[in-house]
């Protein structure tokens, strides 16, 4: 606000001033938030717009039809509340819209099975598709969503009370105990044909917000010697120059930094290696960023402003190259055909800013940006459309992907938004039941103390 000496007078220097005055008032947003502000709004629109409008299911992939990921939900219940803090939607349209979504899921008995979903659902009818597992991770991811919406939906209003209580039975129901096929351990899933799936989930992967929510249920709980088992496989090496735990694609890095803000806070893992889960994800990210800036199988415009492998898109399986595959980088697993993953980089803008944000320009200004941000993927290498599987040729850009992929449009919006205010970070540490996992967990120190 301008102080009232700058709008009274009439001197030369009030008239200096007053110029001075407003062309700081008319000095306009930086490009770094306009580029935000424009990558976060598209990427909300691909949850809001796609959503089946009687399921509320949404699409694993768009524009090619497809069936619905229980994860995408996930991240599309955490992005109504980012479009309505962001004013995107208001809020009332957000919690409509979120109360819709969970009460679907609630009596959608063919999609679930001792309170667990199957990986995916067939979009308009919300039953099981074709023959999926049922999966313990993409529920976790589920319900991670749901209780983002149980926090952020706190006031006194009879359509966010029902949130609240939707979102708790919904996580609820999930028996942890049941899915323990070999205890401590989790099964990654159950198939209703044969059983229990051979593997479990042991670390380091993914599935951290899985353990953290199994140990905070409220109904099912696990013990915390399953997080033990879970960190008792990590692997830690040095990869260009960042010693860290070893997880190749970057997504793995990111999901459960999504919901959880590791700032701060360690398990008995972190504590002995002297860092937090934040500060393993950034070293793991500047390790890529160096890789790709070294670019030692000489791939076509890798540097420093296009990186980052994840597991998305591609456009073959011939050759070097892959079609949909969990692509990556660190010590003893390259998993690279030159395919680079928007998300990668911009899912990591908390962690690394700098270069996510330079990596989001300069992807920004190529064919792989459009309607709703970023498409899945894109290979600058590959400039030939013989046997291609999928995507498109561009003769000046090389492969691009067709497709936006809900569990790489999720992260992008919600670790946007965690760079630019902390709102899922903040929300969520006031969650009852993800404080309660944590602390089962071992985790201690930073925003944990006194809760």
């Amino acid at each position: 606000m301008f102080s009232n000496k700058c709008r009274t007078g009439s001197s030369p220097s009030y008239i200096l001033l007053l110029t001075l005055c407003v062309a700081c008032a008319a000095v306009p947003r930086t490009s770094d938030d306009q580029l935000l502000d424009d990558v976060e709004r598209r990427t909300f629109h691909f949850f809001w717009d796609l959503a089946d409008p009687q399921t509320q299911l949404i699409p694993d992939r768009a524009p090619t039809p497809s069936f619905s990921s229980i994860a995408a939900v996930g991240f599309g219940l955490t992005a109504y509340g980012i479009g309505a803090e962001r004013g995107y939607v208001t809020r009332a349209q957000a919690a409509e819209r979120t109360l819709a979504t969970l009460r679907s899921l609630l009596a959608n008995s063919e999609a679930t099975h001792n309170g667990f979903y199957y990986h995916f659902l067939d979009m308009h009818t919300g039953r099981r598709f074709e023959k999926v597992e049922l999966s313990t991770i993409d529920s976790a991811l589920l319900f991670a969503g749901a209780l983002f919406s149980q926090s952020y939906f706190d006031r006194d209003d009879p359509a966010e009370k029902a949130i609240r209580n939707a979102a708790e039975e919904l996580y609820g129901r999930a028996d942890w105990q049941w899915a323990q096929a070999r205890p401590p351990a989790v099964s990654m899933g159950w198939y209703p044909e044969k059983g229990m799936h051979d593997w479990d989930w042991r670390g380091y992967n993914e599935a951290m917000i899985l353990y953290i929510l199994a140990l905070g249920s409220p109904t099912h709980p696990i013990e915390p010697a399953a997080w033990g088992e879970y960190t008792k496989s990590y692997k830690w090496g040095t990869f260009y120059g960042q010693q860290h735990l070893l997880f190749a694609p970057l997504f793995g890095h990111q999901y459960s930094h999504v919901w959880i803000d590791f700032r701060g806070i360690r398990d008995e893992s972190m504590r002995a290696h002297g860092i937090d889960y934040f500060e393993n994800s950034r070293r793991a990210t500047l390790a890529q960023h160096a890789y790709a800036v070294d670019n030692p199988s000489k791939w076509r415009e890798y540097g420093d402003r296009v990186w980052g492998l994840s597991a998305c898109d591609g456009p073959m399986d011939e050759g070097p190259y892959h079609s949909y595959w969990a692509r990556g980088a660190t010590e003893g697993d390259i998993r690279d055909d030159g395919t680079i993953a928007p998300t990668a980089a911009a899912s990591s803008i908390a962690f690394t800013p700098e270069l996510s944000i330079a990596a989001m320009r300069a992807m920004s200004k190529r064919a792989v940006y459009d309607k709703y941000g970023f498409l899945d993927a894109f290979n600058p290498t590959l400039r030939t459309t013989e046997k291609l599987k999928h995507g498109r040729i561009d003769l000046n850009e090389g492969w691009i992907d067709v497709d936006y992929l809900g569990i790489d449009e999720g992260p992008i919006i919600a670790m946007i938004e965690n760079y630019r205010s902390g709102l899922v970070w903040k929300v969520m540490r006031r969650n009852a039941h993800v404080v309660q996992g944590l602390r089962r967990a071992g985790f201690t120190g930073g925003w944990l103390e006194g809760r």
